[in-house]
């Protein structure tokens, strides 16, 4: 338990206000906050969701420290300007694995003291009690690297009238002077801060607790486009900016490429002799599995007729290419793990696009698009292409960032990425046969930045798809609708 504590002698006195408000009134604002405890448990969950356990995390404006106990940190801090919370944190959750401190939490002096940099910086009710927003967002780059994610929550100005309506009536306690920041003028502040916005959020559309009424509305109804619109909490997700990300990546990485092959044998020769050349260290990974031709002997054959390329074989131990992408991946020797189809769809000289896109900081994980330029002949006939565009929309409002094209088998990433999503493979489970679907949750739930990349699809020149229009589309269906209880529908 600590006793670190940077009260200052003079201060602004808008932060003076702040703190005496919070000071006098902290026995008031925990027994508010047992009243109101539906509203702050749902937003533990919420945050839970967003947070995976196990991370460093700093909570600013950390009250009693109930939120960031609820998020099971391996190390968290929190920061606080009332005394008395800061006390009743250390009495209640002081631990070896948090700390709470006194202070200002936009003071650099007093951000020092929080020791090192954070996985994840919480700002949840507090931009509208800061002084000089701009300022703590500039000053916050100290405590963060260049996988850092800072969630910022707020109220929505669309409830003020509602909100002072509660202090009137004596339902809520009325704040000191507080600034009601627009999400867009948050995410404004966050550019000149040097930092880029993932993705935006927004939950609670009934904060008051009523039997069967407030989880529906919350958890589904309140959930869904447009509707989500009149949320009482807003949130914006955000990273270092690419150009500060950038700095703590190879300029010039090396690739793992994974290329899945069942019943692809006469894409293998063209496709090898097509390979471009990419820094020394990477590889060409095929992985073969259940074909039913000579996949396997022609891949066999090509290595043996090209000793000077990096090409591995894999027989995959188990079934589907969801499978030869995860066994792929755990054999992968580089610092980007690269998925390329083997049917030659996308063209193997894209790939340095998407290493460069990831060595550049541009996103963490990297998309392929087909659905910008023209398509040769029947590369994708319309009933796929009305899928595409169907579970592009779906996918988008699930992950909360746009995806164009979430069927495009092309995807990179950094391998440590890869494994943080391996690490918390047990939140989602092993529901995808595809292995492309497994990246893209796994991204979300670790609010990583997905970028596309426009590519051109070319048609099959060997063979019939693997792909059932109608069965995998209703598996489609289905893993959307898990993934929704699992991101969305909290």
């Amino acid at each position: 338990m600590t006793t670190e504590s940077h009260a200052p002698a003079a201060t602004d006195p808008i932060l003076d206000e702040v703190r005496r408000f919070y000071e006098s009134h902290h026995q008031g604002l925990e027994a508010s906050h047992q009243r109101h405890r539906y509203y702050y448990d749902y937003l533990a969950r919420i945050l839970q969701v967003r947070v995976p356990p196990g991370q460093r995390v700093l909570d600013l404006g950390c009250g009693s420290g109930h939120l960031l106990a609820s998020l099971r940190p391996s190390m968290g801090v929190g920061i606080d300007i009332s005394g008395p919370a800061i006390q009743t944190a250390r009495e209640r959750h002081g631990r070896d694995s948090l700390r709470f401190i006194e202070g200002d939490a936009a003071d650099p002096a007093v951000l020092a003291e929080a020791g090192g940099r954070f996985d994840v910086v919480l700002l949840v009710n507090v931009v509208t009690h800061l002084t000089d927003v701009q300022s703590a967002l500039e000053a916050l780059q100290g405590v963060c690297h260049g996988h850092t994610r800072l969630l910022i929550y707020s109220y929505s100005r669309l409830w003020q009238p509602l909100l002072r309506l509660a202090e009137i009536l004596g339902m809520k306690y009325r704040q000191p002077p507080e600034s009601w920041l627009p999400p867009e003028e948050i995410k404004n502040m966050l550019s000149l801060a040097d930092f880029e916005v993932v993705r935006d959020d927004a939950h609670i559309v009934a904060p008051v607790w009523l039997p069967l009424v407030s989880n529906l509305a919350n958890r589904y109804v309140g959930r869904l486009p447009l509707l989500d619109l009149f949320s009482l909490m807003f949130g914006i997700i955000a990273r270092p900016a690419p150009a500060r990300s950038a700095a703590e990546r190879p300029t010039r990485p090396t690739a793992s490429v994974v290329i899945p092959c069942r019943n692809e044998a006469g894409h293998i020769r063209p496709l090898v002799e097509s390979l471009p050349d990419l820094p020394a260290g990477s590889e060409f990974l095929f992985v073969e599995g259940g074909s039913t031709d000579d996949t396997e002997a022609v891949i066999r054959q090509v290595m043996a007729e090209n000793p000077e390329r990096p090409l591995r074989f894999l027989k995959q131990p188990g079934r589907g290419k969801g499978d030869a992408v995860r066994a792929a991946f755990a054999e992968a020797k580089a610092e980007i793990v690269l998925i390329l189809d083997s049917d030659m769809g996308v063209a193997p000289s894209d790939v340095p696009k998407f290493v460069a896109a990831l060595a550049r900081g541009k996103g963490e994980m990297v998309n392929g698009s087909r659905m910008v330029y023209p398509m040769e002949g029947r590369a994708m006939r319309f009933l796929n292409l009305l899928g595409n565009k169907f579970f592009a929309f779906l996918f988008s409002w699930l992950l909360g960032q746009q995806v164009r094209d979430t069927l495009c088998g092309t995807k990179a990433l950094w391998r440590e990425d890869y494994e943080r999503i391996a690490a918390n493979r047990s939140y989602f489970g092993d529901f995808d046969p595809f292995g492309d679907f497994d990246l893209l949750f796994g991204a979300s739930r670790l609010n990583m930045r997905i970028v596309d990349l426009a590519v051109r699809y070319h048609e099959r020149t060997y063979g019939d798809t693997n792909i059932s229009r109608f069965r995998h589309g209703v598996l489609l269906l289905q893993m959307s609708a898990f993934a929704a209880r699992k991101l969305k529908f909290l």
